[in-house]
C-alpha cells in the first residue's frame, strides 16, 4: 500500500500544549474543517480526562461522516470504557490504546517488570475490542525502548487484534536515520507485522518532528500521526502541512506514495486553529507563515518576476493562499519597486523612478513595512512637476512638558545653505517660523491637517496645509514617518509652489 494514512491528533495531543484548550463548539469547527482537509483520521480526545473532554469527543464522533474517529485511553479499563462510549455514534471509530515501555518509564513511572507491562497491554487491547473492532496500540516512548522488548509488545498487540502499530517517539529524542533503522527492524523481526500498518507520532523537542515522520514514511511507515501548525505537547508535534506538502513537492523521493489531503484547504485550517487557540503562527513557520511565500530581497523578487521557480518550491495556491508577495522593503530592487508602481496605476520613466526610489529607499531604511498606501504618497511626493526653490537640509527641535518649543532649520536655496530658528507653540510652529525667518516672508497658515498613511507605530505620517503669502495661496503636502518632518516637508511644497508662480 502506497496510500499515506493522515492521523490527525491536533484535538488530542495538540490541545495538550499549555494554553491551547478548546471547548467543545471550538472543538467542532475544528473537526468539520479537518473532513475538509482531507485528513484520514481525527483523534478527537482524551475522554476519561474530564467530562468536557467525553462531551467533545461525543459530538466531534456524531458530526463527523467522512473520516474515522479516534479516542485515547490508557491501558485502564475505567479509560476504556469511556472512549467506547463517546464513539457510540461515530461512523468510523477507533480506540487508540498506549502504554509505556521504555526501561525509564518502566522503572520510574510504572515500577513494574516487562512481562507485567505485556499482560496490561494484552489484557486492555482484548477489552477495548468490546467496544470497537478498529484498535490501534502506542508502546510509549517506543524510540528509547529496548528493542526486543519493543518486538515482544508489537507481536502480541497484532495478535490481540491491534490494527495499527503507532511508534512513538514521545519526547523527540530519535533523529531521522535512527528512526529509519527503528521502522525497518520491526518489519524485519516481527513475525505478523504485515497484519497491521506501521504508524509513526513524532515530537519535536530536537526540531526533527517532520524529518523523522518522513523518515519513517521512507522505511515502511504508512501512517503518519500530525497536527495542524505542528503544536502540541512541550516543543510541539509533526506538522501536517509539513509532513504533507513534503510529499507532494518532493515527488522525486515520494513519487509512490500519496495522501488524501485537500491541500488547498491548509492556509484555512492554520488560520482556524491559530485563531482558536490564539497561538500565533510564527512568521517564518513553513508553509503557512506569513512569509513563507513572501520575499523582500531585490535578488529573489527580480528572479521571482522573470520565473517563479527560481525561489519557491512551492505554488502558494496548493496551500490555499492567492498569491506570493513582494514585500518592498530596504532590501528591495528597482524591479520589484517599478512592478509593485505599475499595479498601482504609476507608470514612471526612468528619472522619475530613480527619484522616487532614493524617496522610497529613506522611508524603508525607517519603516519596516511599505504598504501601497505608503507608495502612493511616496510617488506623489516625489513626481510633482514644480522645481523647488527651496529644500530641506536639516531640522532640529527641543520640545517638552516643562520646556519652551525651540526649532533649528536648515535649508538650501540653490548653492546657498541657510539657517534659521525659532521657539513656538509647539514643535511645529517653532519649525514653520524658523522657516519664515529664513525665506523672509509673512505666511498665513490657512489650513492644516495631519493623518496616519498606514497603520502601526512606524506608519507614514501625511500633512497636508494651505498657506498663504501676500496674495497668493497654494497647498502643501508632505510625508515622512515622523510627523514634525512631514509637516516641515508640506509647508516647504506649499511655499516652493507660491515661489514657482
Amino acid at each position: 500500500m502506497n496510500r499515506i494514512i493522515i492521523f490527525d491528533t491536533t484535538l488530542r495531543d495538540g490541545e495538550q500544549a499549555p494554553g491551547a484548550s478548546m471547548n467543545t463548539f471550538q472543538k467542532l469547527e475544528v473537526a468539520s474543517q479537518l473532513e475538509k482537509l482531507g485528513v484520514d483520521i481525527i483523534e478527537a480526545g482524551f475522554p476519561v480526562a474530564s467530562p468536557g473532554d467525553f462531551a467533545a469527543v461525543s459530538a466531534v464522533a456524531k458530526l463527523i461522516k467522512k473520516c474515522g474517529v479516534c479516542a485515547l485511553a490508557r491501558c485502564i479499563y475505567k479509560d476504556i470504557e469511556h472512549a467506547g462510549k463517546s464513539l457510540k455514534k461515530a461512523r468510523a471509530p477507533r480506540i487508540h490504546l498506549f502504554l509505556a515501555t521504555s526501561k525509564i518509564h518502566l522503572r520510574y513511572k510504572f515500577k513494574k517488570a516487562e512481562e507485567e507491562i505485556e499482560v496490561i497491554a494484552r489484557d486492555s487491547i482484548r477489552h477495548a475490542k468490546k467496544f470497537c473492532s478498529d484498535i490501534e496500540f502506542s508502546p510509549e516512548d517506543a524510540t528509547r525502548t529496548e528493542k526486543g522488548f519493543l518486538f515482544r509488545m508489537i507481536e502480541m498487540a497484532i495478535k490481540e487484534g491491534a490494527a495499527t502499530i503507532n511508534i512513538p517517539d514521545t519526547v523527540g529524542y530519535s533523529y531521522p536515520q535512527e528512526i529509519y533503522s527503528l521502522v525497518s527492524d520491526i518489519k524485519e523481526n516481527v513475525p505478523n507485522i504485515n497484519k497491521a500498518v506501521i504508524s509513526i507520532h513524532c515530537h519535536d523537542d530536537l526540531g526533527l518532528s517532520t524529518a523523522n515522520s518522513l523518515s519513517a514514511i521512507l522505511a515502511g511507515a504508512r501512517q503518519a500521526h500530525c497536527t495542524i501548525n505542528g503544536i502540541g505537547e512541550r516543543a510541539g508535534n509533526a506538522s501536517l502541512e509539513e509532513v504533507v506538502m513534503a510529499m507532494k513537492t518532493r515527488k522525486d523521493v515520494f513519487g509512490d506514495f500519496y495522501n488524501n489531503i485537500h491541500t488547498r484547504e491548509i492556509y484555512r485550517a492554520s488560520r482556524l486553529v491559530s485563531n482558536l487557540t490564539n497561538f500565533v503562527v510564527p512568521p517564518n513557520k513553513a508553509i503557512v507563515g506569513r512569509n513563507a511565500f513572501a520575499h523582500e530581497s531585490g535578488i529573489h523578487q527580480d528572479a521571482i518576476l522573470k520565473k517563479r521557480i527560481t525561489y519557491e518550491i512551492m505554488d502558494p495556491r496548493d496551500v490555499g493562499i492567492a498569491e506570493s508577495r513582494l514585500i518592498l522593503g530596504k532590501h528591495s530592487g528597482r524591479h520589484a519597486f517599478r512592478d509593485r508602481l505599475n499595479f498601482l496605476g504609476f507608470h514612471l520613466n526612468d528619472e522619475q523612478l530613480n527619484k522616487a526610489f532614493e524617496r522610497f529607499k529613506e522611508v524603508a531604511d525607517r519603516k519596516k513595512d511599505i504598504f501601497d498606501d505608503d507608495l502612493r504618497i511616496i510617488v506623489e511626493d516625489e513626481m510633482r512637476e514644480e522645481k523647488p526653490v527651496w529644500q530641506l537640509a536639516s531640522f532640529t527641535v527641543n520640545s517638552g512638558t516643562q520646556v519652551k518649543p525651540k526649532a533649528s532649520v536648515v535649508l538650501k536655496k540653490k548653492s546657498q545653505t541657510l539657517k534659521g530658528e525659532s521657539t513656538g507653540d509647539g514643535p511645529v510652529d517653532a519649525c514653520f517660523k524658523a522657516i519664515d525667518r529664513i525665506i523672509k516672508q509673512k505666511v498665513k497658515l490657512e489650513d492644516f491637517r495631519l493623518e496616519a498613511v498606514t497603520s502601526g507605530k512606524d506608519a507614514l505620517g501625511h500633512a497636508s496645509l494651505k498657506l498663504k503669502v501676500k496674495m497668493r495661496d497654494a497647498v502643501g503636502h508632505g510625508s515622512s514617518t515622523d510627523i514634525i518632518e512631514a509637516a516641515v516637508r508640506a509647508y516647504l511644497d506649499a511655499i516652493n509652489k507660491i515661489e514657482s508662480k
